[in-house]
């Protein structure tokens, strides 16, 4: 050991656990001759490396160039180390201590290598439904703490067979470290039951398929949770799942074998097959094609189908028993979590399902499907949770440990840690004790398994959020209140990494104002922890409250008194001539006399009041549904705008009464709902790009941040991201987490920690 005989010591940071990286440094060190080991820490992987300078060079360039399929390297640090004299290169024991930072792998779809083992006779994997290996499987719903070894995960209960622990135990072998490995002599198995937990004789996969196909309802435990299953191609099954789970129109998610499959129904485009196709598995929404197989309960009066491949061998067993899709939709009851526990499915969903398809590996943590979309050229998340949770998004710069609790709709909650931001999965509605204590338990899961003790708690100004009633009980963190719409710019200038001060357009249904109004149609300039409204939509009533979010007429009513007094009911619309005249007068009374109607500016419900008026939607079954369909009926977007006004000011007004009173005109001139739609639509689209250009002339910004549920809607967004760049702004939109509240957590979490910031160099 002479010469340029050395030794280093390499710490490797990121997504480098649970994804094959030990045996990856272990077969690269053997490849360039070199000697040492490699360990996983609590941080991430460390290796120490004995060889001469040229080999150990070689061997630090490829470990950054060429990772794992399923690595994410953050960070390589390498310095010299003392020479041990190493004899060979091995696989160190895993180190515990207090501090870690290590990323921890999502949960990503089977790989190509297992699936053949799956389908091939030959092989002792044969149709076993939990095959897997160091580059695909369980991650995240199965870690119950790091570093990740088979004894903190869901695996603890089962002892691998000789062969199993002969391929963990093989550097050379795929399933090397491999820590879910697994066959059908030691591993999890399934077992089929009718909905009085009476067990059901044969194969379980197969029986399930032949149920399936005989019209039943099966319920399958998944990866993070259960589906409820059935033909989508049937239309008397599908029907009876929307009854039994009392979903009356909210489309049904959709999985597939193959992508032949899913374009005999829907249409997909080159950048949709790679969504499609990529690890995370997320669900797709694709355009329907007309006339396409399916029944039309799979997703009534939308133009979309949500469609997902396989992610798990069990769901290619399943769908590979001849179906063009399966209706494969959350396992809860409504407002409820997922199911994760075979007890728990049977005691919530017996009376959903006909037969229940059931393993014995346990769930740790629910994690539902993410859905997503390719919309403005990019794609944009709609849900963000299984496949991508617990990836980070990583910040401009370092803050305190925050945690960030979220908003009451779509709920996820945020934690940081140096520069990166830990987004939960999906939580969803915060409205029932089951939800909250899911919430609970997420929050418990990602501390635990992030090792991150918060010094300040971030929430919502709401008072009455579950959300920020947590953040109230806790003890030991400062507390830091965020107004909804400056979290929900906020949000999206974390994930593109700016700093203010930026043009903000916060367009959703629902936000506690810093006033204590509800807020929803909002401009905002923002700079870091503060923000002021340059301007925002007029106030009307929301009559009843949250029945008018229920009930879109009352908007519509609404609309139509602020635009032309008690002479609307004078007004030849069929939409509002429908209308009992009874309910009619209750509203406008309410309105006047100010009962239960507190004023708002919200954009969603300017939407949901357009939709009525046209007599597209008087009630939804589901959040969004009106507005939805407002988008989706919308002609060719060459229609010419509305003329459009907004009051002067220090705050300025969009006035509202001359649209409504433009609509009715064209209502009542025979105009098409579709016409009609398209300029709504352009005119939202030109008069904000307006008010954008007289703020850039007094302020000299000239970057757009656009942000909040009503950005979901891909004509508005595709049409402000266009509209705004010819106009010369730098415009930001999501594309790592979602435009709506399930984003929100992140905006709160960076004003947290610039409000954090801004104290301590006051004090300084």
């Amino acid at each position: 050991m002479t010469g340029n005989f050395t030794a280093r010591k390499v710490r490797v940071n990121g997504i480098v656990q649970g994804v094959g990286f030990r045996p990856f440094v272990y077969q690269l060190a053997r490849r360039h001759g070199l000697r040492g080991e490699v360990a996983n820490t609590p941080d991430g992987v460390r290796i120490h490396v004995e060889g001469f300078c040229r080999d150990i060079d070689a061997f630090r360039r490829d470990l950054g160039e060429h990772p794992p399929p399923l690595a994410q390297i953050t960070e390589i640090v390498d310095c010299p180390d003392p020479v041990d004299g190493y004899t060979d290169f091995s696989i160190a024991a895993s180190q515990r201590h207090a501090a870690r930072s290590t990323l921890i792998s999502p949960d990503v779809c089977v790989c190509d290598d297992c699936l053949e083992e799956l389908f091939d006779p030959r092989d002792r994997r044969y149709r076993y439904p939990f095959v897997n290996c160091t580059n695909c499987g369980p991650r995240y719903t199965i870690i119950e703490d790091i570093p990740y070894d088979r004894p903190a995960t869901a695996m603890q209960g089962f002892t691998m067979c000789r062969r199993c622990q002969a391929e963990y135990d093989d550097p050379g072998d795929r399933r090397f470290h491999a820590q879910p490995n697994a066959c059908a002599d030691c591993g999890p198995q399934v077992a089929l039951y009718d909905r009085r937990r009476r067990p059901v004789a044969g194969d379980a996969v197969e029986t399930a398929a032949d149920l399936l196909k005989r019209g039943k309802i099966v319920a399958v435990k998944g990866l993070g949770g259960f589906h409820l299953a059935a033909d989508a191609a049937n239309a008397a099954v599908v029907s009876r799942l929307r009854k039994r789970k009392n979903r009356e129109e909210k489309p049904f998610a959709l999985m597939s074998y193959r992508l032949a499959d899913i374009v005999r129904y829907a249409v997909v485009r080159a950048f949709e097959q790679e969504l499609l196709t990529c690890p995370q598995r997320p669900i797709v929404l694709l355009e329907k094609r007309t006339p396409n197989p399916l029944c039309p309960q799979v997703a009534p009066g939308n133009r979309y189908f949500g469609v997902m491949l396989p992610y798990t061998p069990l769901h290619y067993l399943l769908l590979g028993c001849g179906f063009s899709a399966l209706v494969m939709t959350s396992g809860n009851r409504a407002h409820e979590p997922l199911a994760i526990e075979n007890e728990e499915a049977f005691g919530r969903l017996s009376d959903i399902a006909d037969y229940f398809l059931v393993h014995n590996r346990p769930i740790v943590i629910r994690s539902d499907d993410s859905i997503a979309r390719i919309a403005a050229g990019a794609v944009r998340f709609l849900r963000r949770s299984r496949g991508y949770v617990p990836a980070p998004v990583f910040l401009k710069t370092k803050v305190p440990p925050i945690l960030a609790c979220g908003g009451e709709l779509k709920n996820t909650v945020c934690l940081s840690a140096g520069n990166r931001a830990f987004l939960s999965q999906h939580i969803g509605d915060l409205e029932n004790p089951a939800a909250g204590r899911f919430f609970e338990e997420t929050i418990a899961h990602l501390q635990r398994i992030l090792s991150i003790r918060p010094e300040i708690i971030a929430c919502d100004l709401h008072p009455d959020y579950l959300s920020s009633r947590y953040a109230r009980r806790q003890t030991g963190m400062r507390r830091i209140g965020v107004q909804h719409h400056h979290a929900h710019i906020a949000s999206c200038m974390a994930e593109n990494g700016i700093d203010g001060p930026v043009i903000g357009l916060a367009f959703d249904g629902t936000g506690y104002g810093s006033d204590g109004r509800i807020w929803g149609g909002e401009v905002l300039i923002v700079e870091g922890h503060r923000f002021r409204r340059a301007a925002h939509l007029a106030e009307v009533a929301l009559p009843g409250g949250a029945a008018a979010i229920r009930e879109p007429w009352r908007m519509a009513v609404s609309y139509l008194y602020a635009a032309f007094g008690n002479g609307f009911r004078d007004l030849a619309l069929p939409a509002i001539e429908k209308i009992d005249s009874w309910k009619i007068d209750g509203i406008v009374a309410m309105i006047a006399k100010k009962i239960n109607s507190p004023a708002t500016t919200s954009m969603g419900r300017l939407f949901d009041g357009m939709a009525a008026l046209l007599g597209l939607r008087d009630t939804v079954s589901y959040e969004g549904q009106a507005a939805m369909e407002l988008e989706m009926l919308a002609g060719a977007d060459r229609a010419a705008a509305y003329e459009y006004e907004w009051t002067g000011g220090d705050v300025r007004v969009v006035a509202l009464a001359p649209l409504v009173r433009q609509v009715v005109c064209d209502i009542e001139n025979g105009r098409t709902a579709a016409e009609i739609s398209a300029r709504f639509h352009r005119t939202l689209i030109e008069l904000f790009t307006a008010l954008c250009e007289t703020i850039r002339a007094e302020s000299g910004l000239k970057r757009v941040v656009l942000s909040g549920g009503v950005f979901q809607n891909v004509r508005l967004l595709s049409g402000f991201v266009r509209t705004l760049a010819q106009k010369k702004f730098d415009v930001y939109t999501h594309k790592k987490v979602p435009a709506n509240d399930g984003g929100l957590c992140l905006g709160q979490l960076l004003v947290a920690a610039e409000t954090a910031a801004r104290k301590r160099l006051r004090c300084v």
